[in-house]
């Protein structure tokens, strides 16, 4: 299949690697992975904090680049920005925009997956040949918990990892307090969140702590690496990326000695 890769703005501004490792355990499956260079952002942050008249061009944005009959599907390492564009593209186009609108955002929103739930709905895959012999633990990203009912598919992925230590968490379904702006304009209720969600990952004694949005892990990676925990946050699609011949290390990841796109 001709798979788009939606690298998602944080993404491909401050996590390229995650896309990086998204675009390698696709190709490995045997897809054609594409990058269309007009992407831009979906528009979840002004989504979420209520500006949705604006977020009008984004859609037609996304659209442009993701509705071409020739790609299959899109994939995204993001259940945010997959949520975003599922639940609300839509909405949105009919309510402020024409019927072209209307169009573009039905044809992108019906095929465009989390890499979680392609990966187990669509290639009917659990086990990508993975290699990550450490002990980690997992938090269940909200939009993907709660607007994508991801459930337990990442679960099953990180069970086939060879090698891997998985560590359950306790209360992993509780917000880490990022939600984008929430954090900003609540300062003070992300931080106790946040400091809840670290509290439950050190007590499970993990190297590494995963999820499927990097926002998140941005958040509690942040808030982990205050408290000098020694524990790091990974992307999923970074531990799904690492294998035997090539495993994921912190100066060495595995998508680097492979060609990619």
């Amino acid at each position: 299949m001709r798979i788009a890769l939606f690298s998602t703005c944080i993404g491909d501004t401050l996590f390229p690697d995650v896309q990086k490792a998204t675009a390698l355990v696709l190709s490995r499956l045997g897809h054609e992975v594409v990058l269309p260079e007009e992407q831009t952002c979906c528009g979840q942050m002004h989504i979420n904090t209520g500006y949705q008249k604006e977020t009008l061009g984004m859609i037609r944005s996304y659209a442009d680049a993701f509705a071409d009959p020739s790609i299959d599907y899109v994939v995204a390492a993001s259940g945010s920005c997959v949520a975003a564009v599922r639940d609300r593209h839509e909405s949105i186009a009919d309510r402020f925009g024409t019927s072209a609108d209307v169009d573009g955002a039905q044809k992108t929103a019906g095929k465009t997956y989390d890499l979680t739930e392609f990966l187990v709905d669509i290639e009917g895959v659990t086990n990508v040949g993975a290699f990550f012999p450490h002990r980690v633990t997992y938090h269940s990203a909200c939009h993907g918990l709660r607007f994508l009912k991801l459930e337990d598919r990442p679960y099953k992925l990180l069970q086939e990892v060879e090698g891997i230590d998985l560590a359950p968490l306790a209360n992993s379904e509780e917000c880490c307090g990022f939600g984008g702006t929430f954090a900003l304009k609540n300062a003070e209720v992300s931080q106790a969140m946040v400091s809840d969600k670290t509290r439950h990952i050190k007590d499970t004694q993990a190297e590494y702590v995963t999820a499927g949005d990097s926002s998140c892990l941005m958040n509690i990676g942040g808030a982990l690496h205050r408290q000098r925990s020694g524990i790091r946050a990974l992307h999923m699609a970074e531990i799904l990326a690492s294998t035997k011949e090539h495993p994921w290390q912190p100066n060495s990841a595995a998508y680097s000695k492979e060609t990619m796109l």
